[in-house]
């Protein structure tokens, strides 16, 4: 068994040898042999024009990994004398980088590894020339050098790792895949290619065809539910499997794909559902599935309602995904009328494989139980509308119809009607709250509306939220209530040229009233116009009416407009008649009968006062209005003068300063005159209170001193604080006072005031150095003041 082992070793060491020596066998068979035959041939007076040294072909075997270079083979010339004159020289593929030549002996070797996988062979060329001329003494010679194979490359699976499936409950022998191993060794040289697949990883589920390489499933009913998933190694192996061959390795990932092999199963065998009677229709009660262990197609479901007392009431779909089933309302839903519903609803696949049906019936019943809960709902009307016709002329008061609304809960409670008031903004109509009487509250007109579209409300008294409304149509019907009158044509004209018997105009009636039967007309004269000698009527018995010419010879100089009273009566009950006037003028008219000019200027105006006249005094009118409202303008912007000159009013000034913080108003409102007769406070009645500057009044007078105001203290009539303080106290009693009040607010003013000092009498500058432009930040009590001071105009603008 040990020697069976080291055979293969000890081959592989003696192969490189002895192709070594085959292929120094040329150099040793016909080098002496060919001089031997050249000293014989010269003797016998031959010559030979070939050379006897050349083989077609050199033999090296690849992967050489010695450190001396590999000898290839030997070139000989039958030329060669041994004495150094002959140089070989070695051209082509290789030659110099791959191969190299002794160009004296003609000793070739590999100085690189040689790879058979890289390139397999090699052609080079050779030829022997003379070293001192360099003069070709043979002709160039071909060969090929063959890189012989061995096996250093191991089988390997391009495409690897592989992915691949097959149904589940296959039978064994069902083809999963096929793989191929490739080697990159010659395959027409010994085994080294050739391939063998075996299975490392997978059984006893699958097995790999030795030398085909197709996986079969070997192992029956394979469930995916129970397992999907399998990874498989495979081995690729060369030297036809044997001892000492190379192998490549893949995995292939292998996943059983489902088919409808498990009938479908609801989780639960009774469902409880509800939903509230007020649902619309199309409202979702709930859903069931029927659990499938398949996926994808295989788990699809149909469901049906197949029996139930609520088969008519509700429906069921299947969702988008194919999977669950939702039950919805199909009808209006009404507790009191039935609180509950059972449904027997099936589940069945849709796909269903012909070959499985034996595992079993593919579909599931279950029981589902809706149980409808009760809602407040609001009342309803017994009918969806209502439509009433009555005439315009109804009297107020009058009761149209009672509609009727209750409330269908078992509570049952009262229900109470109004009218929305948008729907009858005018409020032509009432409606009694607890019977639902409609009546009128106002005259119909027809004429003006036709047509009344008013919602009328029901509510619960228990409970205000719950309302229902409907539409109540109430159509207006046309009593003959309105004259007719002539439409359009109040006025015509006749011609001076006009003949008796004449067409002067045509007229006709217009009526607002709208007859079943239509409008019938009848025109007369009235009785004052019956014996008219100028003018007849012909009434054409189409609601229509001829004005007719009774005479000719029409002249503007003797009357230029006649008035003819036209009676218009139409042909209801009641019937209804106007008197409509005619107004008909004497014009000039060309030869065509077309006017020009029917001169009503002249009866326009009296006779004493002509048109150029009566154009002079609109003139004379327009001229004064425009004087008028010249003077006004200028009145207007007239700039009103300032007051005296300062240097004049100094003392005035000094003495209004006081009141500088009401401005204008305060000055004129307050006498500071009064000051100096303090009795006068004691003739004002103390009694009434003020109520709305009383804070303010307060806190500004918290810095007074506390004296008697009422003749109090040393000074008497002639103290001005006590006077003060009485029409300060006097302010507060009086609700009639205005919000503001100078002496409250500016009486103490200067030194521990909290306005503190306003003055600028003990500024140590001039007006004309001092600045005043803090004024203007003062607001527009101080505009007056900064005036005085010369501060800008743009700077008031406040």
């Amino acid at each position: 068994m040990g020697d069976r082992l080291h055979l293969p070793a000890l081959a592989a060491t003696l192969l490189p040898v002895v192709l070594g020596l085959l292929t120094l066998l040329p150099h040793s068979i016909l080098g002496k042999p060919a001089e031997e035959a050249a000293n014989a041939g010269s003797s016998a007076l031959l010559q030979r024009v070939k050379r006897g040294w050349v083989w077609n072909q050199f033999f090296v075997l690849e992967e050489y990994t010695g450190l001396e270079p590999l000898y290839i083979g030997k070139l000989h010339s039958d030329m060669d004398k041994g004495d150094g004159s002959i140089k070989y020289i070695l051209t082509g593929e290789g030659a110099g980088t791959t191969f190299t030549i002794d160009d004296s002996t003609g000793d070739i070797h590999a100085i690189q590894r040689l790879d058979r996988e890289v390139k397999a062979q090699y052609a080079l060329r050779a030829q022997a020339r003379n070293r001192l001329t360099d003069r070709p003494l043979e002709p160039e010679s071909e060969f090929i050098v063959k890189i012989q194979d061995i096996n250093d490359n191991e089988p390997k699976f391009l495409d690897g790792p592989y992915q691949a499936s097959v149904p589940e409950m296959s039978k064994i022998g069902t083809s999963v895949i096929q793989l191929t191993a490739t080697d990159a060794d010659d395959p027409t040289y010994g085994n080294s290619a050739r391939v063998v697949y075996s299975i490392l990883e997978g059984q006893p589920y699958f097995s790999v065809d030795a030398k085909t390489g197709v996986v079969r499933v070997s192992l029956a009913d394979m469930d995916r539910e129970t397992r999907e998933n399998y990874s498989v190694v495979i081995q690729a192996k060369d030297m036809g499997g044997q001892l000492g061959g190379l192998a490549g390795t893949t995995t292939i990932n292998i996943t059983l794909s489902d088919i409808n092999d498990n009938p479908p199963m609801f989780d639960q065998r009774l469902y409880q559902m509800s939903i509230p009677e007020s649902a619309p229709v199309g409202s979702v009660v709930g859903r069931i599935w029927a659990k499938d262990r398949d996926i994808g197609v295989n788990a699809e479901m149909r469901y049906s309602i197949i029996d139930g007392d609520g088969r008519d009431t509700f429906d069921i779909s299947t969702d988008p995904t194919n999977l669950f089933g939702i039950i919805t309302v199909k009808k209006p839903l009404d507790f009191e009328k039935k609180p509950s519903y059972t449904l027997k609803v099936e589940g069945a696949n849709i796909n269903v494989d012909p070959s499985l049906r034996y595992r079993g019936p593919f579909k599931d019943v279950t029981i589902v139980h809706v149980s409808v809960e009760d809602v407040d709902e609001p009342p309803v009307f017994d009918l969806p509308v209502y439509y009433i016709e009555l005439p315009e002329d109804a009297e107020i008061g009058t009761m149209l119809k009672t509609v009727s609304a209750r409330d269908p809960d078992a509570a049952n409670n009262t229900v109470r009607y109004s009218i929305e008031r948008s729907s009858d903004p005018d409020k032509f109509f009432y409606i009694e709250i607890t019977s639902g009487s409609l009546m009128t509250v106002r005259w119909l007109d027809r004429e003006e509306i036709g047509w009344h579209n008013i919602t009328v409300l029901a509510m619960e008294m228990n409970n205000p939220s719950q309302i229902a409304s409907v539409s109540v149509a109430i159509k207006v019907l046309d009593v003959n209530d309105n004259p007719p009158s002539l439409a359009h044509y109040l006025e015509a004209y006749v011609c001076e040229t006009a003949k008796a018997g004449q067409l002067i105009q045509t007229v006709t009636a217009v009526d607002p009233d709208e007859p079943l039967g239509g409008q019938h007309f009848y025109y007369s004269l009235a009785p004052e116009a019956a014996n008219n000698p100028n003018f007849t009527l012909k009434d054409n018995q189409d609601n229509t009416a001829w004005i007719l010419t009774r005479r000719g010879g029409w002249s503007q100089q003797d009357q230029t407009i006649f008035y003819l009273p036209i009676v218009i009566t139409d042909g209801e009950q009641p019937v209804q008649t106007s008197t409509s006037t005619l107004t008909i003028r004497v014009c000039s008219c060309d030869q065509k009968g077309n006017v020009m000019s029917c001169n009503a200027e002249a009866y326009s105006l009296p006779a004493s006062l002509s048109r150029g006249a009566l154009i002079a005094i609109l003139a004379c009118i327009f001229v004064l209005l425009v004087m008028i409202l010249l003077m006004l303008s200028l009145r207007t912007h007239r700039k009103k003068p300032y007051l005296c000159d300062e240097e004049e009013n100094v003392h005035e000034n000094i003495v209004r300063y006081d009141d500088e913080g009401g401005g204008e108003e305060d000055t004129e409102a307050f006498d500071i005159a009064a000051m100096w007769n303090p009795r006068e406070a004691h003739n004002h009645h103390l009694g009434k209170m003020r109520q709305d500057m009383l804070p303010e009044i307060e806190s500004l007078s918290r810095y007074v001193p506390q004296a008697c105001v009422m003749g109090g203290g040393g000074g008497g009539d002639s103290n001005v604080h006590g006077y003060v303080l009485a029409k300060l106290l006097e302010a507060d009693m009086d609700p009639c006072a205005p919000p503001y009040d100078s002496l409250q607010t500016y009486a103490y003013e200067g030194e521990g005031s909290i306005a503190e000092s306003l003055s600028s009498l003990q500024s140590g500058t001039s007006n004309t150095d001092h600045e005043y432009d803090y004024l203007n930040d003062w607001g527009p009590r101080f505009k007056k003041l900064a005036e005085m001071y010369g501060v800008e105009e743009s700077l008031l603008q406040i």
